[in-house]
């Protein structure tokens, strides 16, 4: 009896330690916090805000690449991939899109 509680113990260890290869990696991350209001906003605050909006492009085609991995490893259905990947690009367009929205207001203020 007290020997098969120690494999039992070993084995809910091992796959403890076993699962988080087996789940999902790949972390979305978070989008800019604040996208400044191009009616009041400066130059060096526009262009802050286009370096962070470069970064969190980058970091999301990071993550979107961490699907595919995860996806041809067989450790995420392709339909789940799909849907991240779809809500990734719909949270990073909106983001870019309401930039855009201020950097026009930006430039209809300052020529």
């Amino acid at each position: 009896m007290m020997v098969r509680n120690v494999i039992r113990a070993i084995l809910v260890v091992g796959l403890v330690i076993a699962l988080p290869a087996y789940g999902d990696e790949c972390v979305l991350p978070p989008p800019p916090s604040k996208i400044p209001d191009g009616a009041t906003a400066s130059k060096q605050q526009m262009i802050n805000a286009m370096n962070t909006l470069k970064e969190y492009n980058g970091d999301v085609n990071v993550y979107l690449e961490c699907l595919d991995f995860q996806t041809k490893r067989n450790r995420m259905p392709s339909e789940l991939r799909d849907l991240k990947h779809d809500a990734a690009i719909t949270q990073l367009q909106t983001i870019a899109d309401k930039f855009n929205q201020q950097v026009r207001v930006f430039k209809s203020k300052h020529g």
